[in-house]
């Protein structure tokens, strides 16, 4: 076992019921930390996988939870039936939101997690347990808001606290919700990656930004009308552009998603439009 990579890193595994979604958030100084340590299915639960991380944990976990497993029981039936348990950190959110944790008797110092309603936050090789409870506290005064806003809060907390005592290299971000993701043809609604970055949270932030801006949601409510007024604009601006159609132009800039019709415009898209031209 000595032979085998250690993810030291700090993750808060999370939900939020009333909005139908799972995530994991995680950091640490190691490459591609998000290769290995999140998973999460809608409806079943998440799961953060560290220390001398067994990636069996993931898909073997969700299954036992998609079974009705409580996140206890499935840390106890992880951990029981893996010989080198004591090396094993695990994070688990279940379908009804109650969170467990399990840091293993051999997890380099520091090395502990929080669990509570909704949430469990470990991390090892920690300035100090004031990583953990910064991802904790940061979860449970962020009710409201959208859970992948929460999470990033919460790394960025954890960090400010001290964060892995080695420094940082790569984060990642995961959030499920059922039918959430592209198109509605997926359950990821946010799947991002900074693979190794020497300021990884605050790339991880801007990725979200990006993403947000590609494939968010805008109430229709806040959709501008139409007018002969702004027609005119659009059908100029999109003439510039060499593009013939809104649906042309906004599909060349990954914007499809955010357009419906021609009676009124997402902002997002009339904003991005104006830039561009």
């Amino acid at each position: 076992m000595a032979s085998t990579p250690v993810v030291a890193t700090y993750s808060l595994c999370a939900c939020d019921p009333s909005a139908g979604q799972w995530g994991v958030a995680t950091q640490s100084k190691f490459l591609a930390v998000g290769s290995v340590v999140p998973w999460a299915a809608a409806g079943a639960g998440a799961i953060a996988t560290q220390s001398y991380a067994n990636p069996r944990y993931g898909p073997d976990g969700l299954a036992l939870l998609a079974r009705g497993l409580s996140a206890g029981e499935v840390v106890e039936r992880l951990t029981d039936a893996d010989e080198d348990r004591a090396l094993r950190q695990l994070g688990v959110v279940d379908g009804q939101g109650r969170g467990a944790t399990f840091t293993g008797s051999g997890c380099h110092a520091w090395a502990g997690g929080r669990a509570g309603d909704g949430y469990a936050a470990q991390g090892n090789i920690l300035v100090s347990e004031a990583t953990v409870d910064a991802l904790a506290a940061s979860f449970a005064a962020s009710g409201g808001r959208p859970l992948a806003e929460r999470l990033l809060d919460a790394l960025a907390a954890a960090q400010a606290a001290g964060g892995d005592r080695r420094g940082q290299q790569s984060a990642a971000l995961l959030v499920v919700e059922r039918d959430g993701g592209y198109a509605g043809l997926s359950d990821r609604l946010v799947d991002l990656r900074v693979d190794d970055h020497a300021r990884p949270l605050e790339e991880l932030r801007r990725l979200y930004g990006i993403h947000q801006t590609l494939f968010g949601k805008t109430a229709r409510e806040e959709w501008i009308p139409v007018d002969d007024t702004l027609r005119a604009e659009i059908a100029g601006r999109l003439a510039a552009l060499g593009h013939a159609t809104l649906d042309d132009w906004a599909g060349v800039e990954n914007l499809e998603e955010r357009v419906d019709g021609s009676s009124a415009i997402d902002p997002v898209v009339l904003e991005a439009l104006r830039r561009a031209s």
